[in-house]
Parts: structure tokens; sequence; C-alpha cells
């Protein structure tokens, strides 16, 4: 790419969260970070922080992931998507690559995000299936869920579906979709069984929530209260009396982690200060 000077990229990426301690790089265990970064650094030569546009928790997936980093030895978009693909495990996948303009940020450019969860009810689901979708056996009154989800959408405190241990300075976000609603037949293929392989005696549904951000556990936590409400032990009329109170040990359970995935990212110009994940 000539001899200019370092440049910015930006990835989208997907994985399949299981075995990996989330987005962030820790101490122990396989993380997404970790594992760009020491591809990046072995093509490189020298280390390289690259940040995340969403820090996915342990055990989550991601369709459309973003990421940047600047290299101080450009390569041309394809040649480093092909030659990151060869060195990262199968279970992440370098979607595309591209040079950024200078400064951009996955995480500070980041406006808005997407999640879908996906549920199966009903007493069978396939060995495949169970993998990415939380199997509740019991059958759900999902028109209340669907009444519940609607409610969420708009400017709220949301402390009461935050776990401990975020730090972050304000718990109110904007959500800008929340919907559940019965899984259809050309959904994301995180969802999609193989032919055969899937339950015919279960029904699958997605919860879909797009935000400006999202605090920790935040979107677990609200379809635990979800299935609690299809469950007919909430009403859809709790909700808001539950996000007045900022009281997490009133929200219910958090659901499993292995059923979420971050679907995407949208990027813009950078805002006053950064939305959290």
């Amino acid at each position: 790419m000539g001899n200019e000077g370092p440049l910015t990229y930006r990835l989208t990426l997907a994985y399949d969260g299981t075995g990996l301690v989330g987005w962030q790089r820790q101490a122990e265990g396989t993380s997404v970070q970790g594992l760009i970064e020491d591809a990046l650094r072995t093509l490189q030569g020298e280390p390289v922080r690259i940040v995340g546009g969403g820090r996915t928790d342990a055990g989550v997936h991601a369709l459309g992931q973003v990421a940047s980093f600047v290299l101080s030895k450009p390569v041309e978009p394809g040649t480093l998507r092909r030659a990151l693909n060869a060195l990262l495990p199968p279970a992440v996948r370098i979607v595309s690559a591209a040079v950024a303009e200078p400064g951009f940020n996955a995480r500070f450019d980041a406006r808005s995000k997407t999640y879908q969860y996906a549920i199966a009810t009903g007493p069978l689901v396939g060995p495949f299936e169970s993998r990415y979708i939380w199997h509740v056996q019991r059958r759900l009154d999902t028109s209340a869920m669907a009444q519940a989800a609607v409610r969420l959408e708009g400017r709220h405190d949301f402390a009461a579906f935050r776990s401990s241990g975020s730090g972050v300075v304000t718990t109110t976000r904007t959500v800008l979709r929340s919907r559940f609603r019965p899984a259809g037949t050309g959904e994301p293929g995180w969802v999609a069984p193989p032919v055969g392989c899937s339950g015919e005696q279960s029904e699958r549904w997605l919860y879909e929530i797009k935000g400006d951000g999202f605090l920790r556990h935040m979107v677990r936590a609200i379809v635990g209260f979800l299935v609690e409400v299809g469950s007919g032990r909430r009403e859809p009329s709790d909700l808001l009396p539950l996000l007045e109170s900022r009281d997490r040990s009133r929200g219910g359970p958090t659901a499993p982690a292995h059923a979420l995935c971050l679907v995407e990212v949208l990027t813009g110009s950078r805002p006053e200060s950064p939305v959290s994940s």
C-alpha cells in the first residue's frame, strides 16, 4: 500500500462465543480480543491494541461485531482479512476489513447496537439448537411477553436490569427497538438448526433489542424478566414500576449467555461521550 504512515482499520467479525471468556482480554481464558491481537502481533511483529464496538460477555456470540486498530505497517484490507482468518480459530471469522478514517474508534463511534436472544419452548429441542437457544420446556404466554417488551422502548434508567461490577457513570439508556416475536425461516444462521435436527415439538422465538448502549448483563436480565411474564409470575404492567425502583433484586433471574448474539453495531460521527457496551 505504498509508504504511507500508520493507518486505522475497521473490522467486521463474527464469532461463536462458546468456550470463550467474552470479547475483552482477561487474565485467564481465551478472549476474542486476545485472539485477534495475538494474530495481529504475528503479522506486524509488534503489539497491536484493538477496540471492540461491543464488549460481549463469556459465551455470547456475534454476527456483526466491529473492531478498530492502527497498524504502523499498512496492509491491503483483503490481504489482512485473509491473513487474520488463516491465523484465527474457525470459531472467529473476519467478515470484512477496510481502511477507516483517522481517529475512528469502534467503541466511541458506536451509535447503536442490536442484540438478539433466542428461546425455544416445548418439550424437545434438537442437540444442535441447544447450543444457541435457551430451551424453556414449559409453554409461555408469548403475547404478554411481546406486550412487556414494547414497553421498554424509550429512554429509561435500567439500574434494575444491571449486574454489579460495570462501574458506569449513568444507568440511563435509550432503547430504540424492543420486540419479542416468532423466529422466522430467514433468521441469521446462528439460530437456524440443520434440517431434520430440530425439535419438531418446539416453537422458536426471538427477542430483539436495539439501543444506544447496554449495561452489564442488561439484555439477559430483561429476557429473564420477560420469561417470568410469560410464565405468569409477572405482568407486563410490572415493568415500569420495576424500572422506577432501580432495584436489581426485584428484576428477576438473568437468562443464560449462550442464546444471546450481537447482530449489528452501527457507527457514525463520535458523540461527546462513549456509549457503554
